[in-house]
C-alpha cells in the first residue's frame, strides 16, 4: 500500500537494493490470493492483513483479496518486478479426496468461478506487464500437472498466467516434475528449489495423518536441498532445455536442520548445482 501511496517510496526502496547488490525478480502474494477463490473460515484470519479481513465475511474477504491482488501487481510495477508468485485459492479442495467426489458440474462451475474471478487481476497483471506465476500446490485448483491443464483452459489460454515450479509438491504425489517443465515449458514463470523426501514404512501416510513436519510419523517431510530424494540434476538440465532463464529461489524448510546453517548450505548447493546449457551451436556439434 505505501508503494501506492507515498511517491518516494518504491524510488527509496530500490536505491537500497541497488546500494546492497540485490535485486527483486518476483513478488510473493501467496496469503493473499488464496483468499481470492477460498472457502474463507478463521484458518484465513491470521494470513491476512486486517484492512482484507474486514469482519470476516466470507464473500467481503474475497472481494477485498481481489482489490489486494489489484494493488499488489500496481506496486510491484512500481518496483521494476515481472513476476508476481501466489496462489488462486480453491473452492472445492475439500472435495478432492474425500467422499463423495465432485460431480464433473461442481468442478467446471468452480473452474468458471475461478476465472471470473481471477480475470480483473489478469487484466491488470497485462497492464502492468507482469506474469502470474500459480504456485503449483496441494489446496490449489491446480495441484498435479492435469489440473493445472484444467485452470489454463478455464482461462483459455491467457499469457499472463503461468506456474510456480515446486517440485516438492509434484514428487510425493508420484508427479515426475521433469514431465511436468516439459510439459508446460512456455508457462514456467517462476522456480522454487525446495527438497523433500517420501518416509513410507508401512504405517506412514502420504497424507500426513494430522502430523506436523518434523513428526517421524509423517509419510514425508520437507528437507533441505540436496537432503531429499528430488533428482535436481535431471531438473536443472530440463530447465535449460526449456530454456528457463529466471530465479532459482530457495523456499527452505527442514524441521530437522538450524535454519542459519540450512540457509547458507542452501545457497552453496543451488549455485554449485547450477550451470550454464551450451550455446545452440555447441549443442548442435554434438549430434
Amino acid at each position: 500500500q505505501r508503494a501506492l501511496s507515498e511517491d518516494d517510496y518504491a524510488p527509496q526502496k530500490l536505491a537500497l537494493f541497488n546500494r546492497l547488490e540485490l535485486s527483486v525478480p518476483v513478488v510473493s502474494a501467496h496469503r493473499v490470493s488464496t483468499a481470492v477463490c477460498d472457502v474463507i473460515d478463521e484458518r484465513h484470519r491470521p494470513l491476512l492483513p486486517d484492512y482484507v479481513w474486514g469482519d470476516g465475511a466470507p464473500e467481503g474477504v474475497r472481494e477485498r483479496a481481489v482489490q489486494e491482488m489489484l494493488d499488489t501487481a500496481r506496486a510491484a510495477q512500481k518496483l521494476g518486478v515481472s513476476v508476481l508468485s501466489g496462489f488462486t485459492g480453491s473452492p472445492i479442495w475439500s472435495y478432492v479426496l474425500g467422499y463423495p467426489a465432485p460431480s464433473a458440474a461442481v468442478v467446471a462451475e468452480a473452474l468458471r468461478t475461478f476465472a471470473h474471478r481471477w480475470g480483473p487481476i489478469l487484466d491488470i497483471c497485462q497492464e502492468c506487464g507482469l506474469k502470474y506465476a500459480l504456485e503449483v500446490h496441494p489446496g490449489q485448483l491446480a495441484f498435479d500437472l492435469y489440473s493445472a491443464e484444467c485452470v489454463l483452459d478455464a482461462l483459455h489460454g491467457r499469457e499472463e498466467f503461468g506456474f510456480t515450479f515446486d517440485p516438492s509438491h509434484l514428487h510425493w504425489q508420484g508427479v515426475d516434475p521433469v514431465e511436468f517443465l516439459r510439459h508446460f515449458r512456455e508457462r514456467i514463470f517462476h522456480v522454487h528449489i525446495k527438497d523433500l523426501a517420501i518416509t513410507l514404512n508401512g504405517r506412514t501416510s502420504l497424507l500426513g495423518s494430522y502430523l506436523p513436519y518434523g513428526d517421524p510419523r509423517r509419510g514425508w517431510q520437507p528437507r533441505s536441498p540436496g537432503r531429499g530424494g528430488i533428482d535436481w540434476e535431471s531438473i536443472i538440465r530440463a530447465l535449460n532445455e526449456i530454456g528457463y532463464d529466471g530465479p532459482l529461489a530457495v523456499e527452505w524448510k527442514d524441521p530437522g536442520m538450524d535454519p542459519a546453517f540450512g540457509a547458507e548450505e542452501a545457497c552453496k548447493f543451488v549455485k554449485r548445482l547450477d550451470f550454464e546449457a551450451p550455446p545452440p551451436r555447441a549443442a548442435q556439434a554434438f549430434h
